[in-house]
This record gives C-alpha cells, sequence and structure tokens, in this order.
C-alpha cells in the first residue's frame, strides 16, 4: 500500500512531466527572441493583457473546473456520474460565458482599445481549455492532460515567431500566438477524450450545478488572491513606474515561474495522491516524508539558480532588460515559500475545505498590495519582488500551523531549514557582491551544497532505477 502511493506518485510526475518540462523549456529558451524582438513597453503590454485575463478568467467560470476535477477523482468507475459532473460543469461554463459575453459588448462600448477582442476571445479558448484539462485529470488521464499542455505551448511557440518574426505584427503577433495555443489544446482534448461521449443535456440541473458551485465558489476569492500574489505586481507597476518597467519586471519574473512551473508538474499527481489516501492511518508519516523530499530539492534548485543567475541572465536576456537580474533572488525565495504553499493545499483540497484556501489567500493578498503600495516609491521594482515574497512567506506559515492544528502533525526538519537559511544568506550575499570569481565560487559550493542535501534522495531514486532495469532484463 505504502509502495503503491509512491509509485503512483512518481509514475503519474513522470507521464505529465514529459510534456509539461519540454513545453516550458522551449518557451523559456524563447525569451531571447521575445525581448529582442519587442521593446520593453511592448513586452510590457503583453504581459499586462494576460495578466488581465487571468483576473478575468476565474470570475466568469467560478472555477467550477477544478469542482468537476475534485468530483471526478471519486467517481471514475461510475458512468452515469462521470456523465453528470462533466454535462453540468460544461453548461455551467456556457452559461457564464453567454452572461460575460453580454456584459464584455457593452463595456467594450466605453473601452477604447485596439487588443479587446483579442483578449476576449483567447479568454473563452482558456477557458474550455482549462475545463478539458481538468476533465483529463478527473478522469486519470494524465497523458493526454500532458500533451495537451505541450500541444498548448508548441502552437503558441509557432504562431508567435510567425506573426513576430515572418509578419511582424508585435503585440498583435504575440497575442495570435496566445490565441491559437488555447484553441489548439481545446480541439485536442475535445476530440481525444471524447467528451461528446459524456455530455447528456438532460443529465443537467440546477441541484448539481449548485454542489458543483458549493465547491469551487470560495475558490474564487482564492485565485483573484493568487493573481494579486502574482499579478497584481505588474498592474501597479504599469500605472506607477510605467509599462517598460512592467516589460523587465515580466522578463525576470520568468526565471521564478519556470522554478514554480517544476513544482507544478509535479503537483498535479501530489493533489491527486493527497486526495486518493487523506484518510490512511499513517497519512502524518506519508505526508511528513513527501514535504521533506520535495522541500530539500526545490531549496537545492532555489539556491543553485541564484548563484547560475549572473551567466544566465545576459545571455537570456537583452540588454535593455537587465535591470531586472536584481530582482530574481527575492522572486526565487517568493516562489519557494509559494511551492510551500502549494503542498499545503493539497490537504485543504483533500478535504474539500475551500473556504480555508480562500480566507488564508485572501489576508495575504491584502498584505501583498499594502506591502507593494507602501515601498514602491521607496524602492522602485523592488517592491514587487518583496511584497510577493513577504506574502507567500504569511501563508505558509499560517497554513503549515492551521493543519497541524486541524487535521495532522506536519514534521518538518529544522535542522535543514536552519542549514538552508545560511546558505540562502551566503549564496545571496555574493550574487549582489556581483565579483565573478566570487559567482564561480558560489556555484561550486551551491551545486555540492544540493547533491549533500539530497544525497538519500538521489540513492533511493538511483536504486529503483536499477531494479526496474534489472525486472526488464530479467523478462
Amino acid at each position: 500500500m505504502k509502495g503503491e502511493r509512491e509509485k503512483n506518485l512518481f509514475k503519474n510526475t513522470i507521464i505529465i512531466s514529459i510534456g509539461t518540462i519540454c513545453t516550458k523549456l522551449i518557451t523559456f529558451f524563447l525569451l531571447p527572441l521575445y525581448t529582442g524582438v519587442l521593446s520593453t513597453e511592448e513586452y510590457g503590454i503583453v504581459d499586462l493583457l494576460n495578466t488581465l485575463a487571468i483576473l478575468v478568467i476565474p470570475i466568469v467560470t467560478f472555477q467550477v473546473e477544478h469542482a468537476v476535477y475534485r468530483n471526478l477523482i471519486e467517481n471514475r468507475n461510475n458512468d452515469n456520474e462521470k456523465n453528470r459532473i462533466i454535462t453540468n460543469g460544461i453548461v455551467s461554463v456556457c452559461y457564464q460565458i453567454f452572461m460575460f459575453l453580454a456584459l464584455f459588448v457593452i463595456l467594450s462600448l466605453f473601452i477604447k482599445n485596439q487588443y479587446k477582442f483579442y483578449l476576449l476571445i483567447i479568454i473563452i479558448f482558456n477557458i474550455f481549455s482549462s475545463l478539458f484539462m481538468q476533465i483529463a485529470r478527473g478522469l486519470g488521464d494524465n497523458k493526454k492532460y500532458s500533451i495537451s499542455g505541450f500541444l498548448n505551448a508548441l502552437t503558441t511557440i509557432i504562431f508567435s515567431v510567425l506573426f513576430l518574426v515572418v509578419v511582424k505584427l508585435n503585440v498583435t503577433g504575440m497575442l495570435i500566438g496566445i490565441m491559437a495555443g488555447h484553441f489548439a489544446s481545446m480541439i485536442y482534448l475535445f476530440i481525444s477524450l471524447k467528451i461528446s461521449k459524456y455530455f447528456r443535456y438532460k443529465l443537467f440541473n440546477w441541484t448539481t450545478t449548485k454542489q458543483l458551485w458549493k465547491y469551487s465558489l470560495p475558490l474564487v476569492p482564492n485565485a483573484i488572491s493568487w493573481w494579486i500574489f502574482g499579478s497584481s505586481d505588474r498592474v501597479i507597476v504599469s500605472i506607477i513606474l510605467g509599462l517598460s518597467m512592467n516589460g523587465i519586471l515580466s522578463a525576470a519574473a520568468k526565471f521564478s515561474a519556470m522554478y514554480v512551473t517544476i513544482y507544478n508538474i509535479f503537483n498535479v499527481s501530489w493533489t491527486e495522491s493527497i486526495s486518493l489516501h487523506i484518510n490512511d492511518n499513517d497519512i502524518s508519516s506519508y505526508f511528513s516524508k513527501m514535504f521533506d523530499i520535495i522541500m530539500k530539492l526545490f531549496i537545492a534548485m532555489a539556491i543553485t539558480l541564484i548563484s547560475l543567475m549572473p551567466f544566465i541572465y545576459p545571455i537570456m536576456i537583452n540588454k535593455d532588460y537587465q535591470y531586472g537580474i536584481n530582482i530574481v533572488p527575492i522572486l526565487l525565495l517568493g516562489s519557494l515559500f509559494n511551492i510551500v504553499v502549494g503542498l499545503i493545499s493539497a490537504i485543504y483540497i483533500a478535504k474539500k475545505n475551500t473556504k480555508a484556501i480562500a480566507n488564508t489567500s485572501i489576508f495575504s493578498a491584502v498584505t501583498n498590495i499594502i506591502i507593494h503600495l507602501v515601498l514602491i516609491k521607496y524602492i522602485g521594482l523592488y517592491a514587487a519582488a518583496v511584497s510577493t515574497f513577504a506574502s507567500y512567506f504569511i501563508m505558509a506559515m499560517y497554513r503549515i500551523f492551521d493543519v497541524n492544528k486541524k487535521y495532522f502533525k506536519i514534521n518538518i526538519n529544522k535542522k535543514v531549514v536552519m542549514i538552508s537559511i545560511l546558505m540562502f544568506l551566503f549564496v545571496i550575499s555574493l550574487f549582489y557582491i556581483n565579483n565573478i570569481y566570487l559567482n564561480i565560487m558560489s556555484i561550486i559550493i551551491s551545486v555540492i551544497f544540493s547533491i549533500v542535501l539530497n544525497l538519500s534522495s538521489i540513492k533511493e531514486f538511483y536504486i529503483l532505477i536499477s531494479s526496474r532495469i534489472k525486472k526488464r532484463r530479467m523478462i
């Protein structure tokens, strides 16, 4: 039983990571192209429009796609329930999109923006793509989930390059690329999952829809809170410091975003695993073990990335964006606590306690905005990074305390925590001194530290791979 949990978690993570890592790496390594073709202001505009889309989507959908996913997990062997859940999820989303379209038409009469209709199409395609992706997860089809993400990014890249480099449409070209990516993902999942097979309009009823909303509605303020964490700084920077500074911030944030993306790959299977095993007698030891393993890995990654940044950033990012390198270490630290929050969120989801997710997120989001607005006049772009770090830290600490009190004890390795803090202080100090010889020394020490910190996990992974190779040879 214990072994099966770890095996399934590992298997699902590998399946999802194959598509997602390749996808994100391709996107990430196109940063030199994007920052080379687009001015800081143009890049800032694209980022701002994406930011607005991220805010609007959960408000339109009520986050019902997450309710669909959570309920499908419990009903994978019940065809009637699967049909009922998927049908009500799709109809609910369609009704809400219709209401949004009516509101958009009215508002568009007063809003003069050349990109507003591109934004509308992106939002609609994104909504359906996200819903179908959650259906794939709920049905346990992680392969199609992974492929859809890969297809989204690949299509986005192809169309972006085509309309940026060949047609030279600049901002419009990037928006067309984003739109095409969501459309490709949506169509692929609709066909491959055979969505029409599950859809039975006669199964739609407001009782079921309300049940889905009961779970999902508390996630809306949570999503808005996460938008405040990850995106409100872009709006504030755009208004106070200008679109060019937002472009610089957006480019700098891509490194921490890539870092969190690697965790999010794991989080897909992690959330499923905790939901399936939340009532196991040894859930405390299982969670604590996995928490320790994952935190060691991402602590090592953050420290190594910070030490590498003086060499990577100038290569990846156009010289007009170089100022952004200064905030990358703070953004990475904030992202580390974002991962802590994500690990613990799986418990709330498993317990269907979405209200707790919302309450903690709202408080931390308000903290984020207040700190940002207070500091931005004094420290400029640094305020975005500092406020994000502070709010993630507060939320992580609160959720650890809350889970320990309500559900079960999370055993945290205090020795690892203390050593890691000292290592972060050391590496960040050398980063800001910015001496090439000290930077090289920082990389060497970071790599050695990372290996030592994760030595037990490396050994376990080696044993697992070796045993599988031996089994295949015997066959």
